[in-house]
């Protein structure tokens, strides 16, 4: 039997290990496994969990392998080389992505919920797969993917991952703010598949697949790419693949190319800009001026190859071309492959485009016509220049509310359509606007709703039957000339705005449809059934139909041939000079030909009155030096009411003067005014008196 002491013994002894354990500190938590020796001993390494390796400074070249489950980061200041693949998986716990193969007979690989990064590269640190060869990849790949192999070992990079491999790989869901590049000239192709959180930079220097049939690609945070080699787009089929980074180039030869399966769509929404500062880590230009001018052994020229596919340059949201520079310094290709290529700008500002656009093989653009078709976009502030020849065989259509200008206006910025073409025509909904200041411009095949203004001093050219363009038609500056059947019949107006505008119909004449205004000069004849305004000069015939009409404003119509006619003189718009007294003699048409004119405004004789305000006039067709047409007063001039008007006896309606020109009613309505107004008072006076009678009457009762 135990005795009580014993037992007393015994619970203090209890009571004392429980209060060392209480005392004693806490045991430190495990950390990650420090595989650091192994590596620098060229040990192969089995993860079993978290795993760190810290790279002293300088290069570690590293002969053996990871396998295992864990994870890798890599720390320190040097840079770690793997020259053999290393094959590991997360921890069973952490594996939470979905990989499905979609789209049936086009398949195509989506990625949800992607697993956290197997790698993990720090600031300061650099990891570089492959020293040059096929092997030194990090990757573990059980999915069944077409075309491509999906790395399961996602990677985040925050210092700087080199990828020194000649084959084709892929790194799986990449995050991080660091470094990624690609040594020139190895030739490796690096399948960028996915939605990608990484918001560094991408220096690419050989070869990158952003999209394929079978994965689109996402990189909305990516913050610039330095691409040296080819960087490739494409979609799968009917998808969407947008890329708003940043290309910058720092050594001659790259390009973008962009390709897309039927009913895909590239958006590209940042600018292809040449590099002189800023290194790899950030490329940048000193100067955006340098895009436009040639560097030395044209280390600043870069290009795109638009092939068979449907390219947009902007979302309207920015004014930043894509493709900033000329000939000298950019080159852009468009080509047919499976189909024809699209190419559209939209952009909610004014944006130039100072480089042909052909069909040639890469810096040879001008070897062949281009195999596409270009669309102005109709977001608000679309203004688009064409500041070079284009050399494309396809449509150019301007959206509604969009502009096309072909020429800069400056000298060295003429531009102009490749016409020759079997696809060739413009689509013109918006306004199209031609301001070559010494290159000729030729345009036939012009259709649409929108407008056409002749802005520069080199003369423009339509020809051909298929102008058919009903929008108004501006003559600024310069000639616009019509040749080979053009009309501008279908125009809903024609306006010469200045004295500098010229319109050459040729010796077809030009036949006014609707309307033609201005202050400018019609070299050659002209058939009205619409309206003309004076003030405009004719060099040549002027013909007015009877479905014609001659609106009178401040000057005459300046005639040099022969005048013929009928229809309609209107003085609604007559001094809107405001001038304050009518004047004693207003010429309507100054004919410096020699014949007399034939044929008469409708309703208006040799002589005939009409009043404009309170001035009536006769109208001659024999003034001047017996040829003009001129309106002179009959009456003394009044002064000029506020809006002219013409009313009263031997007025003039405002549409026309000869509605009513030369009619009087005399004295006899007067009269009859008089002896109606009699006939009405006579009866009124009699009920008057008799009513009052009666009304004494009852008055008389009321004060009984």
């Amino acid at each position: 039997m135990r005795s009580l002491t014993h037992t007393t013994v015994a619970a203090a002894g209890v009571l004392a290990a429980v209060a060392s354990l209480l005392a004693a500190p806490p045991a430190a938590a495990a950390g990650p496994r420090d595989v650091t020796a192994d590596v620098l001993a060229d040990r192969d390494v089995t993860l079993a969990g978290d795993t760190v390796v810290t790279v002293p400074p300088g290069t570690t070249t590293y002969d053996g392998v990871f396998r295992g489950e864990g994870t890798l980061t890599v720390r320190g200041t040097g840079t770690l080389i793997l020259t053999k693949d290393s094959d590991f998986t997360l921890p069973r716990s952490r594996q939470r992505q979905q990989v499905r193969t979609r789209g049936g007979n086009h398949p195509y690989v989506t990625v949800t919920r992607p697993d956290p990064p197997a790698v993990t590269v720090e600031h300061g640190a650099t990891l570089q797969y492959g020293n040059g060869g096929t092997t030194g990849l990090i990757g573990h790949f059980p999915y069944d993917t077409p075309a491509f192999r999906l790395n399961q070992d996602n990677i985040r990079v925050d210092g700087t991952l080199r990828l020194s491999l000649r084959s084709a790989y892929n790194l799986g869901t990449i995050s991080g703010s660091g470094l990624i590049t690609q040594p020139r000239f190895l030739w490796g192709t690096w399948d960028l598949s996915g939605s990608h959180p990484f918001s560094g930079v991408i220096d690419n220097g050989t070869q990158l697949n952003t999209g394929r049939p079978e994965y689109a690609t996402s990189l909305p945070r990516v913050r610039k790419v330095l691409n040296q080699g080819t960087w490739t787009v494409d979609t799968p089929l009917g998808q969407t693949v947008t890329l708003g980074m940043d290309f910058y180039q720092r050594e001659y030869g790259s390009d973008v190319n962009v390709q897309s399966r039927p009913g895909g769509k590239v958006v590209l929404t940042g600018q292809y800009s040449w590099s002189d500062r800023g290194g790899d880590t950030d490329p940048s230009l000193s100067d955006p001026a340098l895009n436009w001018t040639p560097a030395r052994k044209n280390v600043n020229k870069r290009g795109t190859n638009i092939k068979g596919a449907d390219v947009r340059w902007g979302d309207g949201t920015t004014d930043r071309i894509f493709m900033p520079g000329t000939a000298e310094t950019v080159y852009i290709n468009l080509l047919a492959a499976r189909s024809r290529s699209r190419l559209t700008l939209d952009y909610d500002g004014p944006v130039t485009l100072g480089a042909p656009i052909g069909g040639g093989r890469f810096h040879d653009t001008l070897s062949a016509p281009g195999a596409g078709d270009v669309v102005i976009a109709g977001t608000p502030g679309n203004d688009v220049t064409f500041a070079a020849v284009q050399y494309y065989d396809g449509s150019t259509t301007v959206e509604k509310g969009a502009v096309l200008r072909l020429g800069s206006g400056k000298r060295g910025g003429d531009a102009g359509l490749y016409t020759a073409g079997p696809h060739y025509k413009v689509v013109n909904n918006g306004s199209l606007v031609l301001r070559n200041t010494g290159r000729p411009l030729t345009l036939s095949r012009i259709g649409g709703s929108g407008s056409l203004t002749q802005q520069g001093a080199a003369t423009t050219t339509l020809t051909g039957r298929a102008v058919t363009y009903t929008g108004t038609t501006t003559v600024a500056r310069g000639t616009l000339a019509l040749r080979r059947g053009a009309t501008l019949d279908r125009s809903e107006a024609i306006r010469l705005t200045s004295a500098a505008a010229r319109l050459d119909p040729g010796r077809a004449g030009l036949h006014v449809a609707k309307s033609l205004t201005g202050t400018g000069t019609v070299r050659g004849p002209v058939t009205s059934d619409g309206t003309v305004t004076t003030g405009l000069t004719v060099d040549g015939a002027y013909t007015q139909s009877a479905r014609g009409s001659l609106v009178l404003r401040d000057g005459p119509l300046k005639v040099t041939g022969a005048v013929r006619l009928a229809g309609d003189l209107d003085l609604s718009a007559a001094g809107a000079s405001g001038r304050k007294r009518p004047a004693r003699e207003i010429t309507v048409i100054d004919d410096t030909g020699r014949g007399a004119p034939a044929g008469i405004f409708t309703g208006l004789a040799e002589g005939a009155r009409l009043k404009l305000a309170d001035t009536t006039y006769r109208i001659s067709y024999r003034a001047g030096d017996g040829n003009d047409v001129a309106l002179t007063a009959a009456t003394a001039p009044g002064p000029s009411p506020t809006a002219p008007a013409a009313s009263g006896s031997g007025g003039v309606a405002p549409r026309s003067a000869g509605a009513s020109a030369g009619v009087g009613f005399g004295w006899w309505p007067y009269a009859l005014g008089l002896a109606l107004t009699v006939s009405l008072a006579v009866p009124v006076a009699t009920r008057r008196g008799r009513g009052g009678r009666r009304g004494g009457r009852h008055a008389v009762r009321a004060r009984r």
